[in-house]
């Protein structure tokens, strides 16, 4: 997913490309579940969508790809370029401006699309405008532009970091974000820098535990450590450069994270040391049974090769594995160490009943990634498809999620059988009230790999550019 425009809560569009159907990507959301609105076989990467009304949306992407939806389909609008278009926004259906690579504006007055002059040969990422006469561009190397009503002019940004996104209230409230947490504000008069809690990594954070609202873990890309304590996000020393897939613990002083290469550390409280591994397989998911206790003696991690080992307190032992890379076990949860399920490619659910493990579910063409449950018998499995599926002791069933079935949903987590949160690489997040799957409002568009919490009142999620999310329901 690249842009999301929506009119209310119940009009809502997405577009992109999807690279498994090898086609554009577009969905409408209608207040109650997801659908594709488009023709499969075009393969055009859309990169941006506005609106003026439900009748009247434009979408840009691709070789100067520009589309538009009358309130019954998508047809295809002539401009006199062919650079790829990274951005839309409009005043009315009479006026809207497209952006794109090397310097490209373009403006629709109702009848056609001209192109406007920039000033510029550096890549605009998207614009957005407080009126026709208060219009902002934003790109490569820091770049802003402004237009009056008469022509561009460049603005001084204090940057040469590429801006990616810009909105605003007002002309006097206006907003650009860039990469390493930079946040520039313009008060009608100049642009300056305003710090920000988000500029402690710019990695992708796969696994997130929370022991208290006030003792917050994340891990990620190249053996990113984070920690929060109540106050602000810091890093934490690793000792690895190796990706870190996945994070538990039974209590802030024990704490597990694994990761590429069979790399396994330990947290005590004070440092994060290495613990000896009997695989160099990637792992991708850890848990244990120990919630609470200080002291993990039964801790069970996953990965590829459909490796599980145990760790009983002393060390690490190989339970399976069948050594093919391209099968994976991707998580792994339990709700005793006698009753432990892991999930993965292969549309795989194994189940440990503290003898051996045993096949419960194979789905061709399914791969399942995240795997929580409340009890024995409320039990959710998510993955590719949009999928969720929940056992009740004594079956899997298939629950509607409401998703584009292009979506993977990465991660599951609740406090009770009545509130349970998954979220997706595609931004999305869904609750569970014990009866059906509705989306919640999302204030990002980058993925979300990870979720946790305390309780409902205080969640977190993680994902792309070192994205941390912190939910109170």
């Amino acid at each position: 997913m690249n842009d999301v425009w929506g009119i209310s809560g119940s009009d809502v569009w997405v577009v992109g490309f999807d690279r498994t159907m090898a086609g554009t990507w577009v969905e409408h959301y209608d207040g109650t579940r997801w659908r594709p609105e488009w023709e499969p076989g075009t393969w055009r990467w859309l990169n941006g969508v506005w609106g003026a009304s439900p009748s009247d949306v434009f979408a840009v992407g691709d070789d100067g790809t520009i589309v538009h939806y009358d309130g019954t389909g998508w047809t295809a609008q002539s401009n006199p370029i062919e650079m790829e278009l990274e951005g839309v926004w409009g005043s009315a259906s009479n006026d809207v401006v497209a952006v794109g690579v090397g310097g490209t504006i373009l403006r629709y007055d109702g009848t056609g699309w001209g192109e406007q002059a920039s000033g510029t040969l550096d890549s605009l990422h998207a614009v957005w405008g407080s009126a026709p006469n208060d219009v902002f561009a934003v790109g490569g190397g820091g770049t802003i532009l402004r237009y009056g009503g008469a022509t561009w002019e460049p603005q001084s940004s204090g940057t040469t970091l590429p801006l990616m996104g810009v909105s605003g209230s007002g002309p006097t409230d206006v907003l650009a974000l860039g990469p390493e947490g930079t946040v520039l504000h313009y008060d009608g008069a100049a642009w300056s820098a305003r710090s920000t809690p988000v500029t402690w990594t710019t990695a992708i954070l796969e696994g997130v535990w929370a022991g208290s609202a006030a003792d917050v873990f994340a891990v990620g890309e190249g053996g990113t450590i984070l920690h929060y304590d109540g106050a602000g996000w810091g890093q934490q020393a690793s000792g690895t450069s190796d990706w870190l897939r996945a994070i538990w613990g039974s209590s802030p002083t024990d704490i597990f994270a694994v990761g590429d290469g069979g790399t396994i550390l330990h947290y005590g409280g004070t440092s994060w040391s290495e613990q000896a591994s009997p695989t160099n397989q990637d792992l991708l998911g850890v848990w244990g049974s120990a919630v609470g206790t200080g002291s993990a003696t039964d801790v069970f991690a996953v990965g590829r090769g459909y490796t599980v080992l145990h760790y009983d307190g002393a060390g690490w032992s190989v339970q399976r594995t069948d050594n093919e890379y391209w099968h994976s076990l991707d998580d792994v949860w339990g709700s005793s160490p006698t009753d432990v399920y892991a999930v993965g490619s292969g549309g795989t659910i194994l189940h440990y009943d503290g003898t051996g493990w045993s096949e419960q579910l194979t789905v061709e063409g399914e791969r399942f990634r995240a795997a929580w449950g409340s009890s024995p018998t409320d039990v959710f499995v998510v993955g590719f498809l949009g999928t969720i599926l929940h056992y009740d002791g004594t079956s899997w069933s298939k629950q509607v999620s409401g998703t584009s079935k292009f979506e993977t949903l990465r991660a599951v987590w609740g406090t009770s059988s009545t509130d349970v949160l998954v979220v997706s690489e595609g931004s999305t997040i869904l609750h569970y009230d014990g009866i059906s799957w509705s989306p919640q409002a999302s204030p990002t568009v980058l993925g979300l790999n990870a979720v946790h919490g305390t309780s409902s009142g205080d969640v977190f999620a993680v994902g792309e550019s070192g994205l941390v999310l912190r939910g109170r329901r």
